[in-house]
């Protein structure tokens, strides 16, 4: 048992080294920032198969000095199993382009679609999902040059659970597929995930994690180093 628990902690210990090595390679022209994700949400389990999330969330950037947007999600899904769920979600976004000789906020509608699988392999948790998303800005169509912004994104996910202790790590990888009319399609962005939740009997759950997130295929790819903090209260239907 200590030999399989030694070689479990080595699995964790090198999952986090490929994500300080990944982070930390960067070429000389990449630009950087510092951003800061904030949210708070609300959950209902409806039975075992049905649940409801209601989430708001605000998102600051330029080194966490200026509102970049905020928003309001929700989300349902359904558990077809104990592994495999499909869901969806529709999102509210007021968007801060201060870019341009335009500038102000902008109304964006977002939708997405999910299917996850998840299973366990002794005391690591590994979860896949696909997602497609589609985002569009509000009042303003296609002749004036604004088309649906879309994406096809796949994220594994690992969490290990250690013994007798509440912050149990998880690490994710996420890829970006883009396509967009009028636009240069492929492979856009990815981003590495660490993070872990704070349970709170009767309270709900924390969530603290650090994001890199790295643009792919373009000249001058923008780094963003992002810091999460969520607060979750989850609601059972008796």
């Amino acid at each position: 048992m200590e030999l399989i628990h030694s070689k479990n902690l080595q699995y964790v210990a090198l999952i986090v080294a490929l994500m300080i090595g990944v982070s930390g390679f960067s070429q000389t022209e990449d630009t950087d920032d510092l951003q800061s994700w904030t949210a708070i949400s609300l959950k209902y389990k409806l039975n075992k198969k049905w649940s409801f999330e209601l989430e708001e969330q605000l998102r600051l950037d330029a080194n966490i000095s200026e509102v970049s947007e905020y928003f309001t999600e929700i989300d349902a899904e359904y558990s077809i199993s104990k592994s495999f769920d499909i869901g969806g979600g529709l999102r509210y976004v007021r968007e801060n382009d201060n870019e341009g000789n335009v500038q102000g906020y902008e109304n964006h509608l977002r939708f997405h679609i999910d299917a996850s699988y998840k299973h366990k392999i002794n005391a690591f948790s590994l979860k896949y999902r696909l997602r497609y998303q589609n985002k569009n800005e509000l009042g303003v169509d296609a002749s004036e040059g604004d088309y649906a912004k879309q994406n096809i994104r796949f994220k594994t996910s690992v969490g290990y659970d250690f013994k007798n202790w509440k912050l149990d790590p998880e690490f994710s990888a996420e890829i970006f597929n883009h396509f967009e009319e009028g636009e240069d399609n492929g492979f856009s962005k990815y981003r590495l995930t660490l993070g872990t939740d704070y349970k709170i009997k009767k309270y709900g759950k924390i969530g603290l994690f650090y994001r890199m997130e790295k643009e792919l295929n373009v000249d001058l790819p923008e780094t963003a180093h992002i810091i999460g903090l969520k607060y979750a209260y989850t609601i059972k239907n008796k």
